[in-house]
């Protein structure tokens, strides 16, 4: 990994989490993701699986995990299987990690070669009555490729039809949900390379400029501390296309008197920081720009504010809607008498400038796991990040900072960073 080791407390921690909340007699095994292939010989970029990681720190492929906590003996309990380094793999892709370092990486004692695992589980499966298999279950998947997870349990019902199968997922999006400190501070880490992105093109955004131009200047802040690059794909778009939610070409100039909207995060040892930024290209707001920003901010705020523990997601989607409405007639985009006449279930006025969500949450993934339905609690990490987009003045906004639900009271984990319309140009007019 090109970050900074993370300490193995925080793995076993996580894995001392999910066995207080398995039955009797439970099992886990979780596997690596598969390297994809791209086309002719080209793979993608390793991303490994986010509960193997949550529960291992291992960040190399061909890994698996077994959990075992009422094992019969001590050794069985906890087992982490590595790829072997051969000769050739030493060549063509460098070292893979020793038994020894595992051990450092996880903090679970007993590591064998992946080659090893079918052995091992075999030998355990007699013992188990309950084994908790990993799926993918978010919401928004959308899963069209055969994971290694899923051939695996395909494999394991046929070999071992009559033992009890239970999905891994819902236990697991019950404790990444909930932030450990140690979390926290690597979220941190991605939020501050991300601040560092965003103040270096404030000094670089001006009329002229190409929207991959900007692009580029993050990405060079993020690898060169260390990041491996962006969190997801960066959208950088400047007039109309600030009104495109997913703009990715980011093929365009800026052009003087437009705003350039900025979705952008940097990753950071696995976790991943989610910002959005809107300027003016030239460095000072209009009047007009400056009233839809303010409003925007307004919303977001106060969209925080209501963002407390015990509170529903779709009662804070609501309150939002309610602050937005207010802003738009004050835009004069709706009138009053307009949005009186809405059907308070579908708010089509006002979804018109804002369609979608307020946020989600943010962790290992950055659409991380998560039950919708369920109150906001203590550690949990929200974004928080409402829009106005005017397609018929080509003029979007959107305000997305990183939060941290407190017991007293909030975290911004975007705290440092500009937001002001009077910050924002004074770091674009030093």
């Amino acid at each position: 990994m090109r970050s900074e080791e993370v300490d193995s407390e925080l793995f076993a921690r996580n894995r001392a989490r999910l066995a207080e909340l398995l039955g009797p007699g439970s099992m886990v095994v979780v596997h690596a993701n598969d390297t994809m292939p791209t086309n002719a010989d080209g793979v993608l970029p390793f991303v490994q699986n986010r509960d193997l990681y949550y529960l291992s720190g291992v960040d190399q492929e061909e890994t698996v995990v077994i959990l075992f906590p009422d094992a019969e003996e001590e050794k069985d309990r906890e087992i982490l299987f590595v790829r072997e380094t051969s000769e050739i793999i030493s060549i063509w892709e460098g070292e893979k990690l020793t038994k020894e370092q595992a051990v450092g990486v996880s903090g679970i004692k007993q590591v064998n070669w992946t080659n090893s695992f079918e052995a091992h589980f075999h030998r355990l499966m007699p013992q188990a009555r309950s084994v908790y298999l990993a799926t993918n279950e978010h919401l928004r998947a959308e899963v069209v490729v055969e994971t290694r997870n899923v051939r695996f349990i395909r494999e394991c019902q046929a070999r071992y039809p009559l033992h009890d199968y239970q999905r891994l997922a819902p236990v697991m999006d019950r404790i990444r949900v909930i932030k450990d400190a140690e979390e926290i501070k690597q979220l941190q880490r991605a939020i501050d390379l991300t601040e560092a992105g965003f103040r270096r093109v404030l000094g670089f955004i001006e009329p002229g400029v190409g929207e991959w131009e900007i692009e580029a200047e993050y990405l060079h802040e993020f690898v060169r501390n260390r990041s491996r690059g962006f969190a997801y794909p960066p959208i950088v778009g400047s007039g109309k296309n600030a009104c495109v939610l997913h703009y990715v070409e980011n093929n365009t100039t800026c052009q003087d008197g437009e705003m350039v909207l900025m979705d952008v995060g940097a990753e950071w040892a696995n976790w991943n920081a989610d910002m959005t930024r809107t300027v003016p290209v030239n460095g000072r707001f209009t009047d007009r720009q400056r009233d839809v920003y303010n409003s925007v901010l307004r919303v977001q705020r106060g969209s925080t504010d209501f963002l407390r523990p015990g509170v529903t997601q779709q009662e804070w989607r609501d309150h939002t809607i309610e602050l937005m409405e207010a802003e738009l007639i004050s835009l004069g985009l709706i009138s009053a008498e307009e949005a009186k006449g809405q059907d308070p279930e579908d708010r089509h006025l006002v979804k018109k400038y804002y369609m979608h969500g307020i946020g989600h949450h943010l962790g290992l993934d950055v659409h991380d796991v998560g039950n919708a339905y369920e109150p906001v609690k203590e550690g949990m990490v929200f974004t928080v990040e409402p829009g106005i987009y005017i397609r018929e003045e080509n003029l979007g906004v959107r305000l997305e900072d990183n939060v941290l639900i407190g017991r007293d009271g909030n975290i911004n984990l975007f705290e440092n960073f500009p937001v002001e319309v009077g910050e924002i140009e004074e770091a674009m007019n030093p």
